[in-house]
């Protein structure tokens, strides 16, 4: 499966209400502005990166810990980098998705962080009756949940793949823009202009979704990677995952069975997969019902194989990618 930091305490304790339940307090102390009067925010992975950047603009040097074509789970930190993170202005980070991180975050005595999971709502997007493995979650007592592929995730099985879901992004996108007030309140003015800038281009994607998958043969997708529960349960797909949480793995001879019979019975045309994990799975169940494969991109970092040079247009190739194999009308 594939896929890739915080603020002043005292000023970002009056943050906004999604923002305030996102400032945690770690002992140690921040810089305060690098030599070039910018603040210094460090993201965990693209998602956080690309918002930091969007509403920080000329403000902000937004540095990334998971570099490009990096597996996010599979980051490793360094303890330089540890270091480095206390020397941040702003982490930014999700709590839960990067093991590494946390962990990181918790020894380098950070002062300001952000945990963009405190900025929305995650959700389970388990299995259901027929479906397999929906979602990339586990359920409470699932003996594996949590141990697959370095995918810690939070109590309760959540998902954390939040970014793919235009407004649940918006609300991180707020969230993130109400820190950085905070923690610069002398260029808050431009935060704020840039922050609503970028929730309503959310919005218009939001809207481009909902219209160009309103009408289409079939609402059914299968993918090696489950990332995709957020996009799905927000534009009325279903979701059938490969392998579940890790595309690297072989699935079980009945695990393709089902799914031969699902894109049988739902007219299913295309088995998607993502550039930076294999596509072995992907094939060989396209191999066996004779269907297409087609990229579908959890946008959990950028590379030169990406379909787009940032969000917005990764996100606009995976709405044409999923006309094309729905079917939209």
């Amino acid at each position: 499966m594939n896929v890739r930091r915080l603020i002043p305490t005292a000023a970002l304790a009056g943050a906004v209400a999604l923002g305030a339940t996102a400032l945690t307090s770690c002992s140690g102390a921040g810089a305060v502005g690098g030599e070039d009067g910018k603040l210094g925010v460090t993201a965990s992975f693209y998602p956080l990166q690309f918002v930091a950047e969007q509403i920080g603009k000329e403000h902000v040097k937004v540095d990334g810990l998971t570099k490009p074509g990096v597996e996010p789970h599979d980051l490793e930190i360094t303890p330089k980098q540890t270091a480095q993170l206390g020397e941040a202005d702003v982490v930014l980070y999700l709590k839960n998705l990067q093991p590494a991180v946390d962990k990181a975050v918790a020894q380098s005595g950070v002062k300001n962080v952000v945990d963009a999971a405190t900025l929305t709502t995650l959700e389970a997007h388990g299995a259901e009756p027929g479906h397999g493995e929906e979602g990339h979650a586990h359920q409470e007592g699932d003996e594996h949940a949590g141990e697959h592929d370095g995918h810690d995730h939070a109590a309760g099985g959540t998902d954390p793949h939040v970014w793919l879901d235009p407004v649940k992004y918006a609300e991180i996108a707020k969230g993130v823009g109400a820190a950085l007030e905070k923690a610069d309140p002398g260029h808050a003015a431009d935060y704020r202009k840039n922050t609503d800038e970028l929730v309503g281009k959310l919005a218009a994607l939001d809207t481009e979704f909902k219209d160009g998958l309103k009408n289409t043969a079939s609402r059914t997708f299968i993918t090696t990677h489950s990332a995709f529960g957020y996009l799905a349960e927000r534009y009325g797909l279903d979701q059938e995952g490969i392998s579940g949480v890790d595309p690297e793995s072989e699935p079980s001879p009945a695990r393709m069975k089902d799914l031969q019979a699902v894109a049988k019975k739902d007219n299913v045309t295309t088995v998607f997969f993502e550039t930076l994990a294999s596509d072995k799975t992907a094939k060989t169940l396209a191999t066996d019902t004779g269907l297409k494969t087609d990229v579908l991109d959890p946008l959990e970092g950028i590379t030169d194989t990406s379909q787009g040079a940032d969000y917005f247009e990764v996100m606009r190739s995976n709405l044409k990618n999923l006309q094309k194999a729905l079917g939209a009308k």
